[in-house]
C-alpha cells in the first residue's frame, strides 16, 4: 500500500517549494489510494517559531490537502511529532551500538575545528570517520552519538524522477545519530521515522540527493529496505536563474489567500511547476489532477515561477463557480438583482477575489448607490449642448424598451444613434462617454450597454434624467 508524508519544520512560514512537495506527495497517496502522512520534524529547537505548527495545518487545508494521519487525527504509527518520539530514536540507537553501527562521540568541538584545519591544510575533505577514536568508550546516554558508517562503498539508487543515481565514498562519513541533548539528527530521525511509519515513497527537493548515501548506508546498517526516492525539480524566480526563496520575496502562502486567489487555483498552479499533465490542459480541478497525477510526468529541470500564470489559472477558477459560490468568495451579500447582473463582469475583468471586490467598492459600486456626477465630465468630449443633445437621445431610446433589458439589446437600440454622430461633433466616441459617465460617474467602467443591463431601464432612465437636471442648472 502507498504511504506518503510531508514533514516540515515549524522553523517559519510555508512558502511555494515546501507546499508543493506535500502536495505532491498528496496527490500521489490519493492516486494510489494510499494514506498521506502530515509529521511534525520539531527537533531543532532553536529555530522552531511559535505557532508555526499550527501554521502549517492551517496552509494545508486551505489548499484542501488533507492528512490521514497527524498530530490531531492520531494513527497507528502515533505520536506524529518527533519532539514526542525520542525514546524510539533511543530505541535505534541502542540497537546501532549493539550491533557495532555506533560509537560515542569523545571529541569537543575544539578538537573538531583542529581536524578540519588539519584536512584543510593538506587540502583534502575532511572527513569524521578518518579521526574515529581508537579506543570506544561506553555510551553515557549524555554525550553525542555517532553512526559508524559500516562500508565505504559506491551506492547505486533508482530515483522515481531523475532515474539511476550512484554516488561515491567522499559522500559516506560518521554523522551525528543523537545530540548531547537526547535529541537527534534530522539524518536520523527522519530515517527512524519513515522505517516505523512504513512510507513508501519520499518526495523531497534536489538537495537531498547528496546526502542519499549516508541515508542508504544507515537503512543497512538496520537491515531494511529504503523507500522510493522522488526528487523533485526546484522552482526557480521569476528571472529563472536562481532557486526561489524568502530572500527573493518568496511569499508564505496565505498571502495568496489574503490576495483573493482560490485554494483550487493554488493547487492547479503549483502542481504545474514541475510536473505536466497528459493533454494540453492546463486548468485543472482538484479530482482531474488526482486522477492524471504520476511521477513519470515530473520534469527534471527547474520549474519557473510565474505569477501572470498564477493570475491566469485563477480567473479560470473563478469563471468555474456557481454565481452563488462567486457571491459567497468575493463577500457579495443581499437580494439586489444588480448584484448578480454584476457577477459576468467581474468574472470578465477580475483576476483574483481582492480585485473583484476592490471593483465593487471603487469603479462598480456607483451600481448601488447615489452618483456625484461632475459637469465638467459630463462635457469632456463636447459642448453642453451636444452633451444634452446625446441624453436626451438615449433617454428617449430607452423609453421604449423593457425593464430587464439584455445588454445586446440595449446595443441594438442605441448604437445607430451614437453611430450617427459626425466626427466633427466627436463621433460615437463623445456619445458613448456621455451615456457611460451619466450612468456611473466614472472614468473608467464597463460598456455602457452592460451598464444599462445592470441597472435597469427605470434606474437607467433616471440617472440619465439626474444629468440632464445637473446641465439644466
Amino acid at each position: 500500500m502507498v504511504r506518503t508524508r510531508f514533514a516540515p519544520s515549524p522553523t517559519g512560514f510555508m512558502h511555494v517549494g515546501n507546499v508543493r512537495t506535500g502536495l505532491y506527495a498528496w496527490l500521489f497517496a490519493r492516486k494510489h489510494g494510499g494514506s498521506f502522512v502530515l509529521r511534525i520534524e520539531d527537533t531543532d529547537k532553536e529555530r522552531e517559531v511559535e505557532g508555526a505548527v499550527g501554521h502549517i495545518m492551517e496552509c494545508l487545508k486551505w489548499l484542501g490537502i488533507e492528512w490521514d494521519e497527524s498530530i490531531d487525527s492520531g494513527g497507528p504509527y502515533e505520536p506524529y511529532i518527533q519532539s514526542e518520539r525520542l525514546p524510539i530514536y533511543r530505541k535505534y540507537a541502542k540497537q546501532l551500538l549493539e550491533a557495532g553501527f555506533a560509537y560515542p562521540d569523545p571529541y569537543t568541538e575544539t578538537d573538531v575545528d583542529e581536524f578540519r584545519k588539519q584536512a584543510e591544510s593538506e587540502k583534502r575533505p575532511f572527513l569524521f570517520r578518518e579521526y574515529r577514536p581508537d579506543l570506544i568508550q561506553e555510551w553515557n546516554g549524555k554525550s553525542p552519538l555517532r553512526f559508524k558508517t559500516p562500508i565505504i562503498k559506491r551506492y547505486e539508487w533508482e530515483d522515481a524522477v531523475l532515474g539511476k543515481l550512484s554516488a561515491g565514498e567522499e559522500a559516506l562519513d560518521d554523522f551525528i545519530l543523537l545530540k548531547g541533548d537526547g535529541y537527534p539528527t534530522y539524518n536520523f530521525a527522519h530515517v527512524v521515522d519513515d522505517i516505523e511509519m512504513k512510507i513508501t515513497h519520499v518526495m523531497r527537493g534536489q538537495e537531498f540527493v547528496s546526502s542519499t548515501p549516508k541515508f542508504l548506508s544507515l537503512y543497512d546498517a538496520l537491515d531494511q529496505r529504503p523507500p522510493i526516492f522522488a526528487t523533485l525539480p526546484p522552482i526557480l524566480g521569476e528571472g529563472g536563474n536562481k532557486k526561489l526563496s524568502k530572500r527573493d520575496n518568496a511569499k508564505d502562502i496565505l498571502e495568496y489567500r489574503k490576495e483573493g486567489y482560490l485554494p483550487e487555483a493554488m493547487v492547479n498552479f503549483l502542481a504545474l511547476l514541475g510536473w505536466h499533465p497528459s493533454g494540453n490542459k492546463e486548468v485543472l480541478t482538484i479530482e482531474e489532477l488526482i486522477r492524471e497525477f504520476e511521477l513519470e510526468r515530473v520534469q527534471k529541470g527547474g520549474a519557473q515561477f510565474d505569477e501572470e500564470k498564477l493570475r491566469h489559472l485563477n480567473r479560470e477558477h473563478m469563471r468555474m463557480l456557481s454565481d452563488t459560490s462567486f457571491m459567497k468568495a468575493v463577500g457579495i451579500s443581499g437580494k439586489d438583482p444588480r448584484l448578480l447582473r454584476t457577477i459576468p463582469v467581474l468574472r470578465e475583468r477580475a483576476y483574483t477575489l481582492r480585485e473583484a471586490q476592490e471593483m465593487l467598492d471603487g469603479e462598480l459600486g456607483g451600481l448601488f448607490g447615489s452618483l456625484n456626477l461632475d459637469a465638467g465630465q459630463l462635457t469632456a468630449k463636447g459642448s453642453k449642448a451636444g452633451t444634452i443633445d446625446h441624453l436626451e437621445a438615449f433617454k428617449g431610446l430607452l423609453e421604449s424598451l423593457h425593464e430587464d433589458i439584455e445588454a445586446e439589446e440595449a446595443k441594438t437600440a442605441l448604437m445607430p444613434y451614437a453611430d450617427s454622430i459626425p466626427k466633427e461633433e466627436g463621433g460615437r466616441g463623445a456619445a458613448l462617454w456621455t451615456l457611460r459617465y451619466a450612468l456611473l460617474g466614472q472614468e473608467r467602467s464597463p460598456d455602457p450597454f452592460t451598464l444599462i443591463h445592470i441597472l435597469g431601464r427605470d434606474e437607467s432612465l433616471t440617472r440619465l434624467q439626474s444629468s440632464l437636471d445637473i446641465l439644466s442648472i
